[in-house]
This record gives structure tokens, C-alpha cells and sequence, in this order.
């Protein structure tokens, strides 16, 4: 068994986050845990990559403080950094114990934020620790805390042993219904060097130019898919219902092809280009659009089967079956 620490305090003498890592490390590797530690302070140039470390552990212990508001910079850097570039599939298998000291108001709250971020990576979830200390010397010298620390470690050991199983968090039911996540196949480094050619106006400009002109040179090229993105929009011309004082835009992208449709009262406009900002957005594959067109489905249905994801306003999501009736 493996289990990795991840200390995301500043590493101060007395900090009394690493007083109770110490005490669980040393508990875990007498039940021949291999235990490895990353102090995110010392390592903060190399977080983004943090993740990979994830691949061969069984658990992990993510432990911080609590010093004025919240669970420290290296630590969100370090749960953003494994939603963007962490192994999803592995991190559903690994359990996560959150322990947060607090020398000022704040614990408890950041030992929930510890325990919600790694369900919504798709994690498992472990009792923690928090506990409000304002001189470390105090852990030391009671004994009581010393015990209390010793069992927890032996409870993570018999959760993560044992593979207990934890009933499913509705954060993440959320999360793999409504949300529609943007995967990246870049690496720590290149999304860092993208971010800084990012904020060089005149390299953004250029690439704008760029991308109008590749626009223009394969617009020919793209006559079929323009065409069965316009059989949609006949489509949903045909079998608009206007509903009295509504206003709403919709951002729907069929597989990889955009279709915009912006609805004021009677009046709806429909695009193949992507619009900037939309109340609603979706995403739904080209198969599941032609059923939907063709009376076999509704967008409600198609979303509650799994078929479609969407973002945004729900309850405009549900009035497209009212603007656009198929099924008879």
C-alpha cells in the first residue's frame, strides 16, 4: 500500500499541520505503508505536475492550515492542477483524507472544501481532521491529541485496506450531468506558455488575422457540413412556437459544428457561427439532433438519458421543447 502527503502550509516550526502529519506518517509506515511526502512549498514551481504522482498511490492525505482565510494558495493550486491535467480514472479509485489545522477561524470549512474538491474529481473520501490550535506546543505535550491522531491514521489505513465502500456524493451527479468540462491534451508547461502568448496583445492580434484567413480559405471546403447544419435550422424554423415574453440564446455544438439560436418573443435568429456568450449551452452529438428533429426524442429526454450535457440556465434549457415542438 502507498499513500502519498500533500502539505500545503508554508512549513513553519510551528505549524501544527505538521505535527499531526508527522504522527500519522510515522503510524502508517509502522503498518508498512510506503509513505511519501511533497511539501507543496518547496516544490511550488513544479505543482502542475504534482498529478502524475497520483498514478501509483492507493490514498493520499491532503493537509494544510488554516492561517487567515481559507486553504492556501499551494494547495488550490494544487487541486486545480489535478482537475486540469490529473488521471479522472485513476483518481476515482483513491481514497483521500483531509486534515486542516487552523490558528485563526476557518477549519472546519476548510477541511469541507478539501473533502468536496475531491469528490468532484471523481474521488473517494476518508474522515479528516481539523481542529483549531493556537500554540502547536499544546499538541505536543497532551497526550490525548497524540492518541486521537494515531487512531484516525489507523482508520485511513482500514478504510483504504478494507476498500470501503462511501454512498455517492450528489456533487458529483451534478457535476457529470449539468456541467460540460473542456479537456485539454496540453501539458503543464504548454497551457503555461500558452497563457503567456495569451497576454501578448500584439501575438493574439496576429492570430486572430491568422484564423480569419484559414476562414476564408476553407469555407469552400466545408459546403457539406454547412449544409447539414442549415437542414437543422430548417428544421427548427419549421416547428418554432414562440412563447410571449421570452428571451433566451442557446449555444448547441452538434458533435464538433455550432449552431446558435437567439430567441426574442416571436422573433428567432439562428447562426452556424459560435456566439460569444450564451445563457444556455450544449453539447449533443449529431445522431441524438436527428432524432430530436424527427420527432423521435426531446431535448428534456435527450438530457435526462445521459445523451446530451448542457451548462447554463435550466430552467431555459427546459423551455426548448416549448419553443420547438417535434414530436406531435
Amino acid at each position: 500500500m502507498k499513500v502519498n502527503i500533500y502539505y500545503g502550509g508554508r512549513g513553519l516550526m510551528d505549524d501544527p499541520t505538521l505535527f499531526v502529519i508527522d504522527k500519522m506518517q510515522a503510524v502508517l509506515e509502522e503498518l508498512n505503508v510506503k509513505v511519501e511526502r511533497f511539501m507543496l512549498c518547496e516544490q511550488r514551481a513544479a505543482i502542475t505536475t504534482l498529478p502524475q504522482t497520483l498514478k501509483d498511490v492507493d490514498g493520499i492525505i491532503l493537509a494544510t492550515t488554516v492561517e487567515w482565510y481559507g486553504i492556501g494558495g499551494y494547495m488550490q493550486q494544487f487541486l486545480d492542477a489535478c482537475w486540469l491535467y490529473g488521471d479522472k480514472e485513476k483518481i476515482s479509485k483513491i481514497y483521500m483524507c483531509p486534515i486542516v489545522m487552523s490558528t485563526t477561524y476557518g477549519e472546519r470549512e476548510g477541511k469541507l472544501n478539501l473533502s468536496t474538491a475531491w469528490e468532484i474529481l471523481g474521488g473517494l473520501p476518508c474522515s479528516g481532521i481539523c481542529g483549531y490550535i493556537a500554540d502547536a506546543a499544546s499538541l505536543e505535550i497532551d497526550d490525548r491529541y497524540t492518541t486521537l491522531i494515531e487512531k484516525k491514521a489507523e482508520n485511513v489505513y482500514r478504510t483504504i485496506k478494507q476498500k470501503m465502500v462511501s454512498f455517492p456524493a450528489s456533487n458529483q451527479a451534478v457535476k457529470q450531468m449539468v456541467s460540460v468540462s473542456t479537456n485539454t491534451d496540453l501539458t503543464p508547461q504548454e497551457s503555461e506558455q500558452l497563457s503567456q502568448y495569451a497576454a501578448d496583445d500584439s501575438y493574439v492580434q496576429r492570430q486572430k488575422e491568422d484564423i480569419q484567413d484559414l476562414a476564408r480559405m476553407f469555407k469552400g471546403m466545408m459546403g457539406k457540413e454547412a449544409t447539414e447544419g442549415e437542414s437543422f435550422i430548417t428544421a427548427l424554423k419549421e416547428h418554432f412556437s414562440p412563447v410571449a415574453g421570452f428571451k433566451a440564446s442557446f449555444r448547441i455544438m452538434i458533435g464538433k459544428k455550432p449552431l446558435s439560436i437567439t430567441v426574442d418573443n416571436a422573433d428567432a435568429q439562428y447562426s452556424l457561427e459560435m456566439i460569444d456568450k450564451a445563457d444556455v449551452e450544449i453539447s449533443i452529438t449529431e445522431e441524438t439532433m436527428q432524432d430530436i428533429v424527427a420527432g423521435r426524442m426531446t431535448f428534456q429526454r435527450a438530457f435526462m438519458a445521459g445523451n446530451m450535457k448542457m451548462k447554463g440556465d435550466f430552467k431555459l434549457f427546459r423551455t426548448l421543447d416549448e419553443l420547438f415542438v417535434f414530436m406531435n
